[in-house]
């Protein structure tokens, strides 16, 4: 009897400690705009984002052409011309919530440290940032932002609208992840 208590417990325990939460419709924005000129920014709501309760592991896909602009000409020229979507489709990150505690969170957004990879038309860079996480009921929001440089994945700028487009551009993450049953 006290084996099978034993087994239980630790079925129990491992499947706790295995807890994933996840989102297909995360929210993912940029900006890449200049004063005094057509604003540069697109967004997308279905990035898919995994995180493991036990590790703080957090892993992100994002389809390139899930980003959508107010103006349609600058959505196929980004698409074209600058992210080469159909050579490279998304873009991805893997990386880690340091100290993260699934019994820390509540209504109350904690700040955590996140570093981790983004991979960009075939071209990795490291990010080291931080995070807004949180618990809303059954959901755990993550909130996050950092900058880029198109440089930093290969991204040429023709000088014709170099002045119209940031230097570094302005990433910004709001995930709402439920759990994976």
């Amino acid at each position: 009897m006290k084996k099978i208590l034993i087994l239980c417990f630790l079925f129990v325990v491992g499947s706790v400690s295995a807890q994933k939460y996840y989102t297909k419709t995360g929210e993912t924005d940029f900006k890449a705009s200049v004063e005094a000129f057509e604003p540069v920014e697109a967004k997308s709501n279905s990035t898919t984002v995994i995180l493991k309760t036990d590790s703080g592991d957090i892993a992100a896909l994002l389809f390139m052409k899930s980003f959508h602009f107010k103006v349609a000409l600058m959505e196929e020229h980004f698409n074209e011309n600058y992210m080469d979507s159909d050579k490279y489709p998304k873009a991805t990150f893997k990386g880690k919530l340091k100290d993260f505690n699934m019994s820390d969170l509540s209504s109350t957004a904690k700040e955590m440290k996140l570093s981790g990879t983004l991979t960009v038309r075939g071209k990795a860079k490291d990010i080291q940032t931080t995070a807004m996480v949180s618990k809303d009921g059954d959901k755990i929001i993550i909130k996050s932002m950092f900058s880029v440089k198109p440089q930093d994945f290969g991204i040429d700028i023709p000088s014709i609208v170099r002045n119209k487009i940031a230097k570094e551009i302005n990433v910004t993450l709001n995930y709402e992840l439920i759990e994976k049953k």
